[in-house]
């Protein structure tokens, strides 16, 4: 008697484990959206120190295949069609979640179709002095004034070409450049960037805060050095020239200096030493909104050959406090005070507004090649009906950052739900 005892009780040890494993690694599990973030805030005042620890986390938890997951069917009746890709769904996570390729694939695990790190800059840079990054919990908003810390593009060309030799390892495809080479040139039938089937991984990229702004040779050979670099292991490039924490970078959005950075990449991404090259975007801020700024960017991006934009940043202006009329305790009323980029729900209108402008201005040229730009959305979106006006407006992918913050792992897969609804009930 007392051996079945012990038996049914190792048994029911193994299976509450089993059980226990199950639930903590399913991105839908509750703690993840109602017990982690929360905790988080309260243990590291200083978001960017969270930010730190939660990285290092989900890359310790990778290592023993214990991070949270997406399981089960999530993204059936999802899938798009971009950059000659079928992708299992619409949504992405955007730069500065995962600035030197630390957690690419922990971060494809919790649900996108695409997976955009950075902006790194071709040597390493510190950014700007510390604290940089502030939170507006009751706004579920964000400033930060980073000012594009980066390790640079000869340690994160490392790390991903690391990443893509040991998966042609684990494959069969061979062992260091042997493997590395097969698998870039599609013998592994999966995106080169992303090394899973229907995602993509963009690598986004920038100019460093030493090289002068007026110098655009010099600008566009920053970009250029990052490509020659990176692009090899990205299916992605995009071209950061709208981030408002460094000085001077949002003047290279004008059509003249933007025109040659983006020629510059261009040329170097269809020189990349694969069979298939990676796209071309170009992120944009959310604070160029005129018609004449839209045009103007619109034209350098159909002159250049760039494939698409990315429309939104954070941004410089400060919206006013959600729901209408709220009035913020002191010290969140005091951060707003911070230099540096703002991010949160209430930016959703303008993103909104933005993609509308952006896909106009954009249909408007091409006829001229017959060729349709790509958009991806980024800026306030929180929920799967935003995500739907959002795509509705013609934008082909929805990209979070700080709701991912606020909302916890299990963001993505709660937006997926939340669309598939939105769509039965609007009858799509």
């Amino acid at each position: 008697m007392a051996s079945i005892a012990r038996g049914l009780g190792y048994t029911a040890v193994a299976l509450g484990t089993g059980i226990g494993y199950y639930y903590v690694t399913d991105t839908r599990a509750g703690l993840h959206q109602w017990l982690i973030p929360p905790t988080l805030r309260f243990i590291y005042p200083d978001a960017e120190v969270a930010h730190e620890t939660g990285t290092k986390a989900l890359k310790m938890l990778h290592t023993f295949r214990l991070e949270p997951r997406e399981r089960g069917n999530l993204d059936d009746g999802l899938s798009i069609s971009i950059f000659g890709h079928t992708l299992r769904n619409p949504f992405g996570t955007s730069a500065g979640i995962d600035k030197n390729a630390d957690i690419p694939d922990p971060l494809l695990e919790l649900g996108p179709a695409v997976v955009e790190i950075g902006g790194v800059t071709p040597h390493p840079q510190v950014g700007n002095p510390k604290p940089r990054v502030f939170r507006i919990p009751s706004q579920n908003a964000l400033i930060n004034r980073y000012g594009l810390n980066s390790e640079g593009e000869d340690f994160v060309a490392m790390r991903l070409r690391q990443r893509v030799r040991d998966y042609a390892y684990r494959h069969g495809f061979g062992i260091d450049e042997e493997g590395e080479e097969a698998v870039l040139n599609g013998e592994a039938g999966v995106p080169p960037g992303s090394l899973t089937e229907g995602k993509l991984l963009a690598v986004q990229v920038a100019k460093n805060k030493v090289t002068p702004d007026a110098d655009i040779a010099a600008v566009t050979q920053d970009y250029v050095s990052c490509v020659e670099k990176l692009a090899k292991y990205a299916d992605i490039i995009t071209v950061n020239v709208s981030s408002p924490n460094t000085p001077g970078l949002r003047s290279l959005q004008s059509v003249g200096p933007l025109t040659h950075i983006l020629h510059g990449v261009v040329r170097a991404a269809k020189s990349t030493s694969r069979k298939t090259k990676p796209a071309v975007m170009v992120k944009v801020s959310p604070d160029e909104e005129t018609d004449e700024q839209i045009a103007g960017i619109c034209e350098a991006v159909r002159d250049s050959g760039v494939d698409g934009v990315i429309v939104g940043n954070t941004t410089k202006r400060r919206p006013d406090p959600l729901p209408k009329g709220y009035v913020l305790p002191a010290r969140e009323a005091q951060i707003l005070l911070e230099q540096g980029g703002y991010s949160g729900p209430q930016m959703f209108e303008r993103t909104l507004a933005l993609v509308k402008k952006y896909r106009t201005a954009l249909d408007q040229g091409a006829g001229l090649t017959g060729e349709r730009k790509v958009i991806f959305a980024t800026g306030g979106i929180t929920n799967g009906k935003q995500a739907k006006q959002i795509l509705d407006a013609g934008a082909s992918v929805a990209m979070v950052y700080t709701a991912l913050v606020y909302g916890g792992v299990g963001t993505i897969t709660r937006m997926k739900e939340e669309l598939r609804e939105e769509r039965k009930l609007g009858g799509l």
